[in-house]
């Protein structure tokens, strides 16, 4: 009775719809704390969680205990929306792979998934946690007027932070061993305290808050402190339990002399044989109705004789119900609260906006100043060599309020790629500012849904074009601030353009004073010690993907970009460097053996799943890209189903493909059979294109480099660019009507830019001549023809969603004319490659009977061509003549090398 008693006077938890467990579970004794005022877990550090009865249920039958932590972790892990059977060779039957030996590498490593899930959920809950770690760790202003640090280093012996802020002292602000130093883990946390103004006193209450991250005040209304106090007691408790409250054993105390008077037994022998507990219940249940002045709750408490358990509790339904209605006094802690202008008038921050730092370290090979691994702004010093941190909070009347909300891609998905610094027409670097007012709306324009971003993620070599990151949660400070590229994203998405982001997981860069190598004076912190640390061929490091908190510090990256830029994807770049022990360096013979031999890193292959869980879980409109040129089995397939959880892969032989019959195969001998066998090899969710950055540097060309100014292409007397022109249209049209749902442009590839990227390197003297674009030839000659043509057939899939229809259905594909048809739903696809031979009357095979009108023709004058079609050839009315395997045909005038789209307008009945 009494151990009942105790729990029910003891202060409860708020109503349920104030705990907010979607976030963190309530923290053990910190119910009669403001929400925000919670302290924050410390990764690794685990959470006590606080059980309640729940109101809904019935009050005369036991109450069903709440799930389990680890039921929770796992219900929370399940990706929703892809699958909910997990069958780890799931994939498997639907491409038609029987290999014995693959299929139980894939079992191993799902249960590898399974031991990497647990370990993840022993530390951080679940992948939601375990992605948010830019929450706790890097600089953050905490309400109370200070900053807080933390930094995982988990080799280092000392940590302190040196800056503008304290002249640069590493004693000053440091983190003290046992008192806020760093945890088992290695995580240290820093505190930097306000500096209160001359003349102020420091706050009387501990929970004194400053809204110093508002746009407006609260809390300046000069209530005194003990008035609102004593407010909060009138109005929230009753007159009884405020007494309850002051001794837990009060309560009992009153009981106990209810039951045997003031002078009741004080032994047991003295109180002889007790009735039993429904007797006593009934004693002191008439003792409560008769004493009507009674302040107590009137909780009804009936022991059954069982062990004690909250969930067997039965109360008086009415009382409880009028406690769970009581609202806490959030408005009143409001209230203790003052906002900025009272901040501004009392602290000095510790650190201000724009401030410079670093992270010093005391290791065992001596002392160490580094950028900080979660920093979300960095600038190079004046000398150019070593780079600081930049403390970036601006003040609530200067930092960016986003205006638009981010697009959803309908139908297929067109991208335009792009590098920020080589945007511009000038021979510099270009600009975030100038990418948005200028590039964004020439996408817009061109008829393009998507932009992918390279090279943003802040990179000390800029030669390397962003792919060696040293710094992986900041934008690169060459182009702009974080607020220049945020506005960048909303204005994009103000266009209705959905922006990805070019991420490198695969490898990092190997400077040691900017990035993540030898961070904390160890080999091994981030990356893999010995030769696996080290990418055999390009002098980056790899990263040890089977490391709790590197996995942590990873999820948590690509969580951050979504979260704090609103970026609406993701292309993962090169991951044969991460899959493999070898970097991808290695020959493939195609063979199944070759996925699941002893240089797959299954690590690299668990984190992938894990973060495309992770991404689809939470912002489940994400869209995420995979750049395998292995064409690694199942990267589009639901994690559920053994795949790696992509919505699209690169297909990375087509650009080679071109390429290599642009330098050494003769258009004449150019094989139809070949080209389509690639094009069309693995269809479904394959993002196609013809060439992107990677054909247009490292001292390589452009295809539009290689065809006009090569002599092999041009034939005749006809003006040879424009005949030269007439094969970047087929190719292109060809690659784009055989895509899995997305194709991809790089910037400038739309108006053929005649020169190739060359970005400042010590080869070239440094120069800026060729890292920029010609944006003033989309007004001239063969330049606009092109472009023209480009736009109309990017608009013509935004009216009729072709490539994101059904996948094309070959018809006729034969070496000796070069001619190619195909149709895919009611639209056909003619294609004649063929240099010099036009046919006036070709017949190719349809399944479905009827008219067909043309929708596009790559012969038009308007794109450059001869016009060789007229006006009456535009509308073919089908034949029962059987061509190709099919029951009718169409009669077509194919002029050579151009390409013509049909569309079937009416369906004939026979």
């Amino acid at each position: 009775m009494s151990s009942c008693l105790l729990f029910l006077m003891t202060p409860r938890p708020p109503p349920p719809p104030l705990i907010h467990a979607d976030r963190y579970p309530p923290l053990a004794g910190s119910a009669n704390l403001p929400t925000s005022r919670r302290p924050c877990p410390r990764p690794g550090q685990r959470h006590g969680y606080l059980f309640r009865c729940d109101s809904s249920s019935s009050s005369s039958a036991p109450r069903d205990r709440p799930p389990r932590p680890r039921q929770q972790r796992q219900r929370s892990q399940r990706p929703g929306g892809r699958g909910d059977a997990v069958d780890p060779v799931g994939f498997l039957a639907k491409l038609g792979v029987t290999d014995r030996a693959f299929a139980q590498f894939l079992r191993d490593r799902h249960k590898a998934l399974k031991d990497r899930r647990w370990e993840l959920c022993s530390r951080f809950i679940d992948l939601k946690e375990a992605s948010s770690g830019f929450e706790l760790l890097g600089m953050h202003r905490h309400r109370q007027h200070r900053i807080d640090f933390m930094e995982w280093a988990p080799g280092a012996r000392y940590c302190s932070l040196v800056g503008d802020f304290n002249a640069w002292s590493p004693t000053e602000n440091c983190a003290r061993e046992g008192h806020l130093g760093h945890d088992d883990f290695g995580y240290w946390f820093i505190i930097l305290e306000d500096k209160l103004r001359e003349g102020q006193e420091p706050d009387e209450f501990f929970f004194q808050e400053y809204n110093y991250v508002d746009d407006y005040d609260k809390g300046d209304n000069g209530v005194d402190a003990e008035e609102i106090m004593h407010r909060m007691k009138e109005e929230y408790w009753e007159p009884g339990e405020i007494r309850s409250r002051k001794s837990q054993l009060e309560m009992v105390v009153k009981l106990y002399e209810q039951m045997f008077g003031p002078n009741g037994p004080q032994t047991e022998e003295e109180l002889g044989e007790i009735p039993d507990a429904q007797t006593r219940y009934n004693e002191w249940k008439a003792l409560q109705k008769c004493d009507s002045s009674s302040l107590s709750p009137s909780y009804d408490i009936i022991d059954s004789g069982q062990p004690f358990d909250i969930f067997n509790v039965v109360t008086d339904r009415a009382s409880f119900e009028k406690f769970q209605a009581k609202k806490p006094p959030l408005a009143y802690w409001v209230e203790m609260r003052k906002g900025r202008i009272a901040w501004l008038e009392k602290y000095v921050p510790t650190i201000s906006h724009k401030d410079k730092y670093r992270i010093y370290f005391n290791t065992p090979d001596g002392a160490l100043e580094r950028v900080p691994a979660w920093a979300t702004y960095v600038l190079p010093d004046a000398e150019g060599k070593q780079s600081y941190a930049v403390h970036w909070e601006p003040s609530p009347e200067e930092i960016y309020k986003w205006k638009f909300g981010r697009p959803k891609v309908k139908g297929s998905l067109r991208i335009y790629e792009c590098h920020v610094g080589i945007s511009g027409s000038e021979q510099s670097v270009s600009s975030f500012q100038e990418f948005t007012s200028k590039v964004l709306p020439h996408v817009k324009n061109a008829g393009y849904n998507a932009v992918q971003l390279i090279g943003v993620v802040e990179h000390k070599d800029y030669s390397s074009v962003g792919y060696k990151v040293t710094n992986y949660f900041a934008v690169s400070s060459r182009f702009g601030t974080p607020d220049d590229f945020k506005k960048l994203v909303d204005e994009a998405h103000g266009l209705g353009l959905v922006v990805l982001l070019d991420i490198v997981h695969s490898y990092a860069s190997a400077d040691e004073l900017v990035g993540l190598s030898l961070f904390d004076g160890s080999n091994d912190c981030y990356f893999h010690s010995g030769k696996r640390g080290h990418h055999k061929y390009w002098g980056t490091r790899m990263f040890k993907y089977d490391d709790v908190d590197v996995l942590h510090f990873l999820l948590s990256n690509l969580n951050w970009w979504v979260t704090e830029y609103q970026i609406d994807g993701f292309q993962f770049h090169s991951l044969s460097s991460m899959l493999y022990t070898h970097n991808g360096f290695s020959t493939f013979t195609g063979a199944i053996e070759e996925y699941c031999n002893q240089y797959v890193d299954k690590d690299a292959l668990i984190y992938l799943i894990l973060a495309n869980e992770m991404l689809h879980d939470l912002h489940p409109d994400i869209i995420t890209i995979a750049e395998d040129a292995t064409f690694y089995p199942g990267l589009c397939e639901p994690t559920t189903q053994g795949g790696l959880g992509f919505d699209y892969c690169v297909n990375l032989s087509i650009p080679e493909m071109w390429l290599w019959h642009l330098e050494n195969v003769p258009e004449q001998e150019w094989s139809m059979n070949k080209i389509m066998k690639v094009l069309v090899s693995s269809n479904q969710n394959m993002l196609s294109y013809v060439e992107n950055h990677n054909q247009s540097i490292s001292g390589r060309k452009s295809f539009a480099e290689i065809i006009l100014n090569s002599g092999k292409f041009s034939i005749g007397s006809v003006d040879g660019d424009f005949i030269r022109a007439s094969l970047l249209k087929i190719i292109k049209l060809i690659t784009f009507t055989t895509s899995g749902g997305a194709y991809l442009n790089f910037m400038g590839n739309e108006f053929a830019h005649p020169k190739r990227v060359e970005f400042p390197m010590s080869s070239n003297d440094y120069s800026f001549r060729l890292a920029n674009r010609q944006w003033e030839l989309l007004d001239k000659g063969f330049h606009k023809h092109l472009f023209d043509f480009d736009k109309d057939v990017m608009s013509l899939d935004e009216n009729e969603r072709i490539i994101s229809r059904g996948s094309p259905k070959i018809h006729h594909c034969d070496d000796t004319s070069m001619v190619i048809s195909f149709t895919r739903g009611p639209f056909l696809f003619a294609f004649n490659f063929n240099p010099e031979l036009s046919h006036q009357s070709y017949h190719v095979g349809v399944d479905e009977a009827g008219e067909y009108q043309l929708i596009l023709n790559t012969d038009e004058t308007k794109y450059g061509g001869c016009g060789e079609l007229k006006s009456s050839q535009y509308m073919r009315r089908t034949c029962d003549k059987r061509v190709n395997g099919c029951h009718n045909s169409l009669e077509l005038a194919l002029p050579s090398r151009s390409a013509q789209v049909y569309k079937l307008v009416r369906i004939l009945r026979i």
